[in-house]
């Protein structure tokens, strides 16, 4: 009977293996026994703009690897390595740690004598390993002895150092980046084991255009990017950093060629493919407009009174009704001597924050609504506020009786210091006690984020900053968020919240528009919504009818064209820098910001332009730059042209 048994068990298995489970055991069999390697690494998809022009492509450059052929001898790879050095005219560099190895190689006798009978009575006894006495070897090769080495020897070091690193089946990489002539003659030698393959590299058309908001692509992988290897990637794969190489490096990724090791020879298996191509929003007509209009000004801040610490500004242009971003720009000046040069920052947008000063008030003006502080025609009589132990605090000039709409049409101070008083409970009398507490700045903060500001926008960039919230409580600074000096804010954030004052939804930033394989889109942006104002829609209109008074006889009107219809606020902050970089705020400076949204009944474009430190204020001649006013205008000009 136990025979019987063991007959039917060995019947059912080999039945198994044979037929229904055939594919699953050869394909472990083949897990096991077969050697699969990739080539180097595959093209990246492009990126494009929205009408098509390449912002970031791929160059073919000349590799040359090297596969360890069978029963190859270590004098075979010594001479390899010597006419490769021929070859290459002497061109690569070696270093003394690899040399020291190399002198191991070539000359083991000698290198042998380095050891005493004492450490070689250890190593026979297994208390020095073989990697124990080659380390001391290393230690005792002196200077003298390398110089005995030929400088063929001593060059030919960098070869067989790469041609013996990582596993025996692998491909090495031996040179990339080489002539097409140095290329030709090194294949034409046939030297065993050596072949060629077009690896490549990332170029950019537009030189230094949006460069940190495109990113940037390691040599390999990185440290902090080692939970990759999980997904399939390698140590020496290039991945995505920084910027949008890093936020769609799954997408941007290509797949590596496949080879199949059979003896020793490679047979392939799967070519290489190139990656993804990413579409963005980005309009590179109105991106390279506002980078030369930033460019300009910077250089025409040159010869006006007060900017010394003034060296760069900020400029997005978006589609307010989407969120698709069509210009973002970050310019930084840099002066050496008589010669100035301009650096792409772009990325400092959702990094950096600023006190962006009075461009906040629409949203003050949301809490004041939202609070009961103040309602549609509230009016008062603008002049200081005056508190208990607390200096006056007063709007830029007396501005008389106002409403609510022209307060933010001339930017008024005074009217937020009321009735950020009215949120925390107070009606205000000349002198009084105020005492507020952290919920009063969270009523602030809270439908301050419902308009993206102090929050992330949802940009797909990675690691956006949020902002800088202050710690402090008092009822000074109170009155200071709501005027935009307290907290700071990226810009963004700013963006996000002229967008969402512009449709009421608080809509997601985005840059990408499509992601293609070939003529397949296989991910397309489409827009969301975050969150919808908390705010009745008479309240919005009645901010929005605020804003685009502020362009029509306030503070904006010299900021954009008339033909743009548009509606914004302007924001000035004073505070302190550190000049020189020593750990101390030593000057005093003004900053500038503007938003707008244009035409205001039919959105077609938001604005954000940002300058921080234009003016010294130091100087008692009191002279302000107007360089954010011609930066916005020369924008508006462009862009609402006809």
């Amino acid at each position: 009977m136990l025979i019987i048994i063991i007959f039917i068990t060995f019947f059912y298995k080999t039945y198994s293996l044979a037929y229904p489970n055939h594919e699953y055991y050869l394909n472990e069999y083949q897990k096991i026994n077969n050697i699969i390697i990739e080539g180097s690494n595959a093209p990246r998809g492009r990126i494009l703009d929205i009408n098509g022009h390449i912002l970031v492509d791929n160059k073919g450059i000349n590799t040359i690897m090297y596969h360890k052929p069978n029963n190859v001898t270590k004098s075979l790879e010594l001479d390899i390595a010597k006419k490769l050095v021929i070859l290459t005219n002497y061109k690569y560099s070696y270093n003394e740690n690899i040399l020291k190895d190399y002198y191991l190689v070539l000359y083991p006798d000698n290198a042998n004598k380095l050891i005493t009978n004492e450490e070689k009575e250890l190593y026979n006894n297994r208390k020095l390993t073989s990697s124990d006495l080659n380390k001391l070897k290393k230690e005792r090769i002196t200077l003298d002895m390398l110089n005995t080495l030929t400088d063929l020897e001593k060059y030919s070091s960098r070869f067989y150092y790469l041609m013996q690193d990582g596993y025996m089946y692998d491909n090495k990489l031996l040179l990339k980046d080489i002539t097409d002539l140095e290329y030709a003659q090194i294949l034409e030698a046939n030297l065993p084991g050596i072949f060629g393959e077009i690896s490549w590299e990332r170029i950019y058309p537009y030189n230094d255009t949006l460069k940190t908001i495109l990113g940037t692509i390691s040599e390999t992988l990185p440290a902090d990017k080692k939970e990759l290897l999980k997904e399939g990637y390698s140590l020496t794969d290039r991945v995505g950093i920084s910027g949008l190489e890093e936020y769609y490096e799954e997408y941007l990724r290509g797949k590596k060629a496949t080879y199949k090791v059979i003896n020793n020879n490679l047979e392939l298996l799967t070519p290489a493919e190139k990656g993804n191509d990413l579409i963005l929003e980005i309009d590179l007509n109105i991106q390279l407009k506002v980078e030369e209009i930033i460019k300009k000004n910077l250089i025409k801040a040159n010869t006006m009174a007060n900017t010394k610490y003034y060296k760069e500004s900020y400029a997005l242009v978006s589609d307010p009704t989407t969120g698709a971003i069509k210009a973002i720009a970050g310019i930084r000046k840099i002066t050496n001597g008589r010669d100035t040069s301009f650096q792409d920052v772009s990325i400092n947008v959702i990094k950096n924050a600023y006190t962006v000063g009075s461009a906040v008030k629409g949203a003050s003006m949301a809490v004041g609504y939202l609070n009961k502080a103040i309602d549609i025609g509230t009016t008062f009589t603008d002049g200081c506020v005056k508190l208990a132990n607390i200096p006056a605090k007063c709007s830029y000039a007396r501005l008389g009786r106002i409403n609510d709409l022209r307060a933010l049409a001339l930017s008024s101070n005074y009217y937020q210091f009321i009735t950020a008083l009215k949120v925390a409970g107070y009606n205000y009398t000349y002198n009084m006690q105020v005492k507020v507490d952290e919920e009063d700045f969270n009523k602030y903060r809270t439908t301050f984020a419902t308009f993206g500001l102090g929050t992330t926008t949802g940009i797909d960039l990675p690691s956006e900053a949020t902002g800088l919230k202050g710690t402090k409580i008092a009822p000074d600074l109170l009155m200071n968020l709501a005027i935009g000096q307290y907290d700071l804010y990226t810009p963004a954030s700013m963006l996000q919240y002229i967008n969402t004052i512009a449709t009421g939804n608080r809509l997601k930033l985005n840059i990408m528009h499509s992601i293609n394989n070939k003529e397949a889109i296989i991910l397309e942006n489409k827009p969301t919504v975050l969150n919808k104002l908390a705010l009745e829609p008479k309240y919005l209109e009645r901010i929005q009818t605020g804003f685009r008074e502020v362009i029509k006889s306030g503070t904006g009107y010299w900021y954009a064209s008339p033909l743009a219809l548009g509606a914004g606020k302007t924001g000035t902050s004073e505070s302190y820098i550190d000049s020189d970089y020593n750990g101390t705020l030593d000057a005093y400076v003004l900053s500038n910001t503007f938003i707008m949204y244009a035409p205001y009944n039919n959105p077609k474009y938001s604005l954000v332009v940002i300058s921080p430190n234009t003016s010294d204020l130091n100087v008692k001649n009191g002279y302000r730059a107007p360089i954010n006013r011609l930066i916005a205008r020369e924008i508006n000009d462009f862009l609402f042209s006809s």
